[in-house]
């Protein structure tokens, strides 16, 4: 009765607008099978997973999570099917089938890729739908806590699974709820907290995929390498992401939020300024975002900017805080709440009666709601100058309007800076180059219990039961210069590495195995007693401009 049910589907909607091009019966047909056949599942039972267009669930479950209207039109690619993958099967089958027939496959978690790169593709293609797969289980009991969470879980879910658990712990990741977990931790995502906790993936200590040929791989089965290329290079780049294993970081009982509005005529552009020196330095407790959004205001265009904020404590804290460092803000009490970290979840959410409302609300999922937006990206690596920000000041208000701009988002720059409190024994995709690479080698070997990296003095302090030898090796092998500091004194600066060791030929530097041998031999061991780095900022040792030569001390 089943398999009569799934072809009366199928023939009712064979005249619609959505019908399966009869040049596609064939893929459609060899897909299923091979899927079927992978699976171990009936066809007539995979009505629901291995959605054709002509299925009456094609288009609900593609519309449901596309986050952009522009790709949701009549003349937007659509794929040839939709797997509303059910299980871990259901996506190695889909990997191993689309593989078989060569078309692309276009993996989605929660569809917030604003143009449309996990749903959209100008060559015949596959969507594979992870939101079913959206199981969370949190532990308390390990090691100060963590949670298994599913790709196709939205991070309003995983809020609300921690705050089930615990109201002292949560999770560094972005602010709307609707966003898939799968594409945002692999994507390297962050949120609120990134100034005090870094990146979402730095708190990664597993993770399960699928990879090119149907396994299902953990971290020890997978290796370090593809466990750090996942972290950051996306959740279909190297496989299929069904599951992350994260650590949880723990949260004050009381945290502060404000927001503060100044238009131009309210001196907004002093504030705006003023923003650039103090957000980036300030309290790790503190973050503040910037946002300039044009406004008519008695019929006269200006321009309205924003700073939002969540402080990790007391709003008295805050208020002396900011008193001092920011004047340019003006932030009263009465621009302050204080609530839980939990609230400030639903606050940041556009929620503000936050402290009202039921968290029960982060599981809405908002499907099918669309609008039509265009995002772009972009850096600065100076602070800009008043007559500068005079001038995107300008460009905001000339395009305003219905078919202009909406506003122009500003955050702080320091998440590629060094963060001192980061989780032991992780991985830490989003530093600099060079310590990237030394942190990853080192954390990877057991018995490290931290890894302090102080780019001014050019010295890396590891803490721990693990053998000297142990450390330099894992260093070298990851192709970075490493000697231990053999003196009292605090170590110098090596303007390059012609100047590193005594000996004056490169005898001794061309037959020693450095990247092998575990020490270091004092006789052939110098320094040169140069107290700043020079001008040439690639050939110092430990400089991001030049991350194939940096020092270990």
């Amino acid at each position: 009765m089943k398999k009569l049910s799934c072809l009366i589907i199928f023939l009712s909607l064979a005249s619609s607008s959505l019908a399966l091009d009869p040049s596609n019966q064939p893929i459609y047909e060899s897909f299923l099978k091979c899927f079927s056949n992978q699976t171990c599942t009936a066809p007539n039972k995979l009505c629901d997973v291995v959605l054709p267009q002509s299925s009456a669930s094609f288009t609900p479950t593609l519309r449901a999570y596309i986050r952009n209207a522009r790709y949701n039109t009549s003349t937007s690619p659509k794929p040839l099917i939709v797997i509303a993958a059910r299980s871990e099967a259901h996506v190695q089958a889909t990997v191993l089938c689309t593989k078989s027939l060569n078309f692309q496959l276009k993996t989605r978690s929660g569809g917030h890729d604003y143009d449309g790169v996990s749903y959209i593709s100008n060559r015949p293609y596959f969507v594979l739908d992870m939101s079913y797969l959206r199981n969370i289980t949190v532990d308390m009991a390990d090691g100060g806590g963590s949670a298994w969470v599913g790709a196709g879980a939205t991070l309003g879910e995983v809020y609300y699974s921690i705050w089930q658990k615990s109201k002292s712990h949560g999770f560094p990741a972005g602010v709307c709820p609707t966003v898939g977990a799968g594409g945002h931790i692999s994507g390297g995502g962050y949120g609120n907290m990134i100034r005090k906790y870094g990146l979402s993936v730095d708190y990664v200590t597993d993770a399960k995929i699928v990879d090119v040929n149907g396994r299902i791989l953990d971290r020890k089965s997978m290796g370090e390498d593809l466990f750090w290329a996942i972290g950051g290079g996306g959740g279909a780049s190297f496989g299929v992401i069904l599951a992350f294993k994260i650590k949880l970081v723990a949260v004050p009982p009381t945290v502060t939020v404000f927001r503060v509005e100044k238009t131009l005529e309210e001196n907004a552009l002093d504030m705006v300024h003023k923003w650039q020196f103090v957000a980036p330095k300030t309290s790790p407790d503190l973050f503040m975002r910037l946002l300039l959004q044009p406004k008519t205001m008695n019929t006269t265009q200006t321009v309205r900017a924003s700073v939002v904020a969540l402080f990790l404590g007391r709003q008295s804290d805050l208020l002396s805080l900011l008193g001092k460092e920011f004047p340019e803000l003006g932030l009263r009490t009465e621009n302050c709440t204080e609530m839980t970290w939990i609230q400030s979840v639903m606050w940041w959410a556009n929620s503000d009666n936050a402290t009202l409302i039921k968290p029960e609300i982060l599981l809405d999922r908002e499907p099918d709601s669309a609008s039509f937006l265009k995002r772009k990206s972009d850096y600065v690596e100076t602070e800009i100058s008043k007559e500068g920000l005079g001038k995107e000041v300008d460009a905001t208000a000339w395009l305003a309007g219905p078919e202009g701009m909406d506003g122009l988002l500003v955050q702080t720059r320091d998440y590629a800076i060094v963060f001192d409190t980061a989780p032991t024994g992780n991985i830490l995709p989003f530093l600099h180059g060079c310590e990237r690479v030394v942190k990853h080698a080192i954390y990877k070997l057991r018995g490290v219990d931290s890894v302090e990296v102080n780019l001014e003095l050019e010295r890396v302090t590891v803490v721990g039961y693990v053998e000297r030898k142990k450390v330099l090796k894992a260093v070298r092998r990851a192709g970075k210069r490493a000697e231990f500091w053999p003196y009292p004194d605090m170590p110098r600066y090596f303007t390059s590495s012609d100047h590193y060791f005594k000996d004056t030929t490169r005898e001794f530097r061309e037959s020693y195995n450095y990247y092998r041998h575990g020490y270091n031999l004092s006789d052939r061991h110098g320094h040169i007693h140069v107290t700043n780095r020079g001008d040439d900022k690639v050939s110092n040792f430990f400089n991001d401009d030049n991350v194939h030569a940096c020092r270990l001390m």
